[in-house]
């Protein structure tokens, strides 16, 4: 994908592939999916109101998007609330969940089984296996937020399965 973020449709690609990793990244960290949707709204929100700042050479877009959104979490839990500046200065309105939306979040994140089962693994296969099984990324995504090769994140996607296969099989 093109790291010209500053164009109308580069922006709104760039929403839609990485909206659910978002959702994903909020829903772990709140259990609460209205929460997470509002912390996901705002981070695009932020950067798109700041998306001239984004310099392709300091690295892929996807981590500068995942930096604003650590922020809008820290930011989230200092305060107590979800900062909403960046959306009422683009005059975007609130967001209302239906029960289907809140059901759809809830699924990004995975059950907790999933979690759990996730924490048994070395970090670096437990994400990769975060960010393609459950957040649906491709690896080529994966690779260039985590400065490796597809390849690389393959391999971790596939020994983190085995293993997990292998643990799932002895508590049988």
């Amino acid at each position: 994908m093109s790291e010209r973020l500053d164009q109308p449709e580069a922006f709104a690609a760039f929403y839609r592939e990485h909206e659910r990793l978002l959702l994903g990244f909020f829903m772990r960290r709140t259990g609460q999916p209205e929460l997470a949707a509002d912390l996901t709204a705002e981070t695009f929100a932020a950067a798109l109101v700041s998306v001239r700042k984004f310099d392709p050479a300091r690295g892929p877009a996807v981590g500068w998007l995942l930096g604003i959104a650590a922020n809008q979490f820290r930011k989230a839990c200092e305060k107590g609330s979800v900062e909403d500046r960046a959306r009422r200065r683009l005059g975007m309105p609130t967001m209302v969940l239906e029960d289907e939306a809140l059901k759809r979040i809830e699924r990004i994140s995975g059950d907790e089984r999933v979690q759990q089962l996730l924490t048994h693994l070395p970090p670096d296969q437990a994400l990769a296996i975060r960010a393609r099984v459950i957040d649906e990324r491709s690896y080529g995504s994966i690779a260039a937020e985590l400065r490796c090769s597809p390849s690389v994140v393959r391999q971790r996607v596939s020994r983190g399965l085995a293993t997990l296969r292998s643990i799932a099989k002895e508590s049988e």
